[in-house]
């Protein structure tokens, strides 16, 4: 076996079981379950679901955005160089000021899921809470209503879409140093982000099949990207980048939607100290700005 195949198979193996582990701790351990939760036990978890909440906003700001804004400018360069006459490319090429299409194409990822939910909210007012646990509901009636299973739905969507787009990075890697050190990042990243996922999947009282089904899918896409990636570097094809750029920025705006309108307001209504919800949000935060640095 080619050795750079035995290692990109080695990091695929290795984020499908690391992430799946990681998310299986606040989905099946009791002690995580919000509603057993009192006194400094409920502060704990409280803390918890603030570092949670700067680990989903430095994902969204340092990774998703950026990858996307990055891959979409990447992209339309491409494109753009090969319409544009050569006695015309050094002048495009220095004009940086271009029409901000990335930053489009990620507001209408945000506004596709503020449709959709003022659809669902509009038609059905009570599907928000389709998927999720009535007992765990029961103990949740001074929770804010937006911290439903909707859009814990749509926070596991985006970060599975873009768990794709992270595996198919390793997948093209044509260095085993290289892909090596892109696998360790985004292992470090996913179990947190995995862990994250989890703990928000049961603040949002999502029933425990749909908590497992949504852990093991998320934990599957990033392999698959893998598998994916390995089969675009063996049949050395271009594939259809600028489509994909584009479906990453969409999941970027999906993201950035839930993250600010629905995590965020969520642990802030919270009555634990500000400053200490603080110092774990900017905690969160920190770590995912860390790992951007090798990611």
């Amino acid at each position: 076996m080619d050795p750079l195949l035995g290692v990109k198979i080695g990091c695929l193996a290795g984020l499908l079981v690391v992430p799946l582990l990681c998310g299986l701790i606040p989905a099946q351990v009791q002690w995580f379950q919000v509603n057993m939760a009192r006194g400094k036990h409920r502060r704990i978890l409280s803390f918890i679901g603030c570092f949670a909440a700067g680990v989903f906003l430095g994902a969204c700001i340092m990774h998703m955005v950026a990858d996307a804004l990055g891959d979409i400018r990447e992209e339309i360069e491409k494109q753009q160089g090969s319409f544009v006459s050569k006695q015309n490319s050094t002048s495009e090429s220095d004009d940086s000021e271009g029409y901000p299409f990335g930053e489009l194409i990620i507001s209408f990822g945000f506004f596709l899921v503020f449709f959709i939910e003022s659809m669902v909210l509009y038609c059905c007012p009570q599907a928000v809470h389709s998927h999720s646990d009535p007992e765990a509901h029961d103990d949740h009636k001074g929770a804010p209503e937006s911290h439903s299973s909707f859009r814990a739905f749509v926070l596991f969507l985006s970060l599975s879409f873009h768990s794709v787009f992270e595996g198919l990075a390793i997948g093209v890697q044509k260095e085993e140093t290289g892909a090596v050190q892109l696998c360790l990042a985004v292992l470090i990243h996913k179990a947190i982000v995995a862990f994250s996922l989890a703990l928000k999947l049961v603040q949002s009282g999502t029933r425990t099949q749909w908590r497992l089904l949504y852990l093991v899918v998320f934990a599957l896409m990033s392999p698959a990207g893998i598998a994916i990636g390995i089969g675009v570097s063996l049949s050395d094809s271009d594939g259809s980048g600028l489509a994909q750029a584009v479906l990453e920025g969409v999941a970027a705006g999906t993201f950035l939607y839930v993250t600010f309108l629905e995590i965020l307001p969520y642990e802030l209504r919270s009555h634990e100290s500000p400053l200490l919800k603080f110092f774990f949000i900017s905690l969160g935060f920190f770590i995912m700005a860390v790992i951007a640095i090798w990611a």
